[in-house]
C-alpha cells in the first residue's frame, strides 16, 4: 500500500514526462481525486494516508501514450460540471467556457438557444443551467457525440433538446422556431497545423470535431452564417468560438453575410477567440 503522496509523485513524474510542471501537477491531481475517490482537501490535508488505486499500472501506460486525461477519468470539468467525456467528443476547453459567460451575461430569460456541434453538449448544457427559463437545442452529426451529450443532459439540464443534423447542410429545415441566440464551436484547426500539435489531441480526440481544409478554414463558419439567417429572429445574435490567427476573415465574412454589431473578444490568454454579431 502506498501513501496519497507517493501515488501523487509517481503520478506526477509520469506526466511530466510529456507535459510541462504545471500541466503535470494537474493531471497528476485529477487522477488521484479520481481514481482514488478523494477530494484535493483530502489529498492536501492528509497526504501520508494510504490509498489503494486497483489499475495504477494501466492508467501509468495511458498517460505515457499520451491518452489524455479526461478520458482516462471518464469525465472533463465544465463550468461547475463534470461532463461526460470519451474518445468520438471533443473535450471541452476553458476557452468555451469564457465564450458560455459572455453569452450569459447578455440572453434575456426565456431565450431561445441553438447549440450547432454540441459535441459533450457543454455549450447547450451550460446555457440551459445559467439562463433562467431557457430553451435550448444541440446539434450535432455524429450520433455517437449525441449518446454522451444527451447523458450530460439528463444529469445536469433537462431542458435541453438534442437533435441530430448537419452544420455544412439546410439545418434550418430542422426548426420550426426562430432563435435569439446560435451559438457554435465548430472544426477550425488548418490541415497544416496537425504537425505542430500534441500527441493528446492529434491521436485520440475526435479530427472532424477539430480540422478544416487548408483552402477553406471558414467552411462551417460560412455555412453557419448564412443559414442562420433563416433562424435567427431580427436582433438576434450569432456567437462563434473562433481560430485567432483568422479574426479579421472571420468579420469580413460575418460583414458579406449582412450582419452588424460584430465584436470581437480576446480568451484569457489575450488570443483573439470569441466573436459575436447581431442579425440586421
Amino acid at each position: 500500500m502506498a501513501t496519497r503522496r507517493e501515488i501523487y509523485n509517481l503520478l506526477y513524474s509520469t506526466a511530466s514526462e510529456l507535459y510541462d510542471v504545471s500541466e503535470a501537477k494537474q493531471i497528476a491531481q485529477m487522477l488521484i481525486i479520481a481514481k482514488g475517490n478523494i477530494s484535493r482537501n483530502d489529498l492536501i490535508i492528509e497526504p501520508n494516508k494510504d490509498i489503494e488505486i486497483s489499475d495504477l499500472d494501466s492508467i501509468i501506460a495511458e498517460l505515457r501514450s499520451w491518452r489524455p486525461v479526461q478520458y482516462i477519468i471518464g469525465y472533463a470539468d465544465f463550468r461547475d460540471m463534470e461532463l461526460e467525456v470519451r474518445e468520438g467528443v471533443l473535450i471541452p476547453r476553458p476557452e468555451t467556457e469564457e465564450l458560455v459567460e459572455w453569452i450569459a451575461s447578455e440572453a434575456t430569460n426565456g431565450a431561445t438557444i441553438l447549440d450547432i456541434g454540441t459535441g459533450s453538449g457543454a455549450i447547450a448544457i451550460a446555457l440551459g443551467r445559467e439562463i433562467d427559463s431557457s430553451h435550448v437545442w444541440a446539434m450535432d452529426i455524429s450520433c455517437e457525440a449525441l449518446n454522451i451529450a444527451r447523458n450530460n443532459g439528463k444529469r445536469y439540464a433537462p431542458n435541453v433538446t438534442f437533435i441530430q443534423g448537419d452544420a455544412l447542410s439546410d439545418f434550418d429545415t430542422l426548426f420550426k422556431q426562430k432563435f435569439d441566440v446560435v451559438v457554435s464551436n465548430p472544426p477550425y484547426i488548418p490541415q497544416t497545423d496537425i504537425v505542430s500539435m500534441r500527441k493528446n489531441v492529434v491521436d485520440y480526440e475526435p479530427a472532424t470535431a477539430l480540422f478544416v481544409p487548408d483552402n477553406d478554414p471558414l467552411i462551417f463558419y460560412r455555412s453557419i452564417a448564412h443559414t442562420s439567417k433563416k433562424i435567427l429572429k431580427s436582433e438576434g445574435k450569432l456567437y462563434f468560438e473562433i481560430y485567432e490567427l483568422l479574426a479579421n476573415e472571420m468579420i469580413k465574412m460575418l460583414e458579406s453575410e449582412g450582419y452588424i454589431d460584430i465584436t470581437l473578444r480576446e480568451d484569457f490568454r489575450g488570443k483573439p477567440r470569441m466573436i459575436c454579431a447581431t442579425l440586421r
